[in-house]
């Protein structure tokens, strides 16, 4: 099975393919640039080094979700775009459920965070035991809240992503379990995690078609939010 990863949620642009327990290539770039002018290219060029066609690969994974606004509609134009092209099925992979995936066996709780501001995290709780087990789905919440939470549960935990430098400060002030934070090589969202975690997704049969997929915003972006605010002000002149 050979399963094409893409993941565009956040600065971060990753691809990669992964055949059955293999990663044959991953190319990520944590840079400045827009995911328009990145992914095919980087795509195009995995392909080259490999020596294969990108219609050889069984399905098309994608990071669904939540994060950039921006970035995931790319990332989704991507995927429908090569999915209708090699006619090709996708596979939509929750962004907080992927990251955590790169810790995959580690016996502490994992939390990845995305900044999403004022004060906000993406976040979700995993844990690894004969599974990939998922504590709480993935969410927008408010990080005093999440801390709350994590120390409920009582347990040691690891933190990744790309909230981590904005909450630093308030997780070692208010957290009281133990806790940790990941490696730079794992420490931020990877197209090998999405393929892989896609990978069993798919030999569940949980596929979509180009048509069917959607990115999971899980809120509205600051431009709607804001007109919002706009309109209730001008509403109750």
């Amino acid at each position: 099975m050979r399963i094409l990863g893409i993941e565009s949620s956040s600065l971060v642009a990753s691809v990669a393919i992964v055949e059955d327990d293999i990663t044959m290539a991953e190319f990520t770039a944590d840079f400045k640039k827009t995911h328009s002018q990145t992914l095919l290219p980087m795509i195009d060029d995995m392909v080259k080094l490999l020596g294969i066609e990108l219609s050889t690969v069984d399905a098309i994974a994608v990071s669904g979700g939540p994060g950039s606004f921006t970035g995931l509609r790319i990332g989704s134009a991507t995927a429908k775009g090569l999915g209708l092209a090699l006619d090709k099925p996708l596979i939509h992979v929750p962004t907080l459920d992927a990251t955590a995936y790169n810790l995959y066996g580690a016996g502490a709780l994992i939390c990845p965070i995305m900044d999403a501001r004022r004060n906000q995290v993406y976040t979700g709780v995993y844990r690894f035991r004969e599974e990939f087990e998922i504590l709480r789905e993935q969410d927008a919440m408010d990080m005093g809240e999440l801390l709350e939470v994590l120390n409920g549960l009582g347990e040691p935990v690891i933190f990744l992503g790309d909230g981590v430098p904005v909450f630093k400060g308030q997780i070692r002030e208010r957290l009281t379990v133990p806790f940790s934070f990941a490696p730079a090589h794992v420490n931020r969202q990877r197209a090998a995690a999405v393929a892989a975690l896609g990978a069993r997704y798919f030999a569940e049969g949980k596929m979509e078609s180009s048509d069917d997929h959607r990115p999971d915003y899980l809120r509205k972006s600051q431009a709607e939010r804001e007109r919002e605010e706009r309109e209730a002000k001008e509403g109750g002149r």
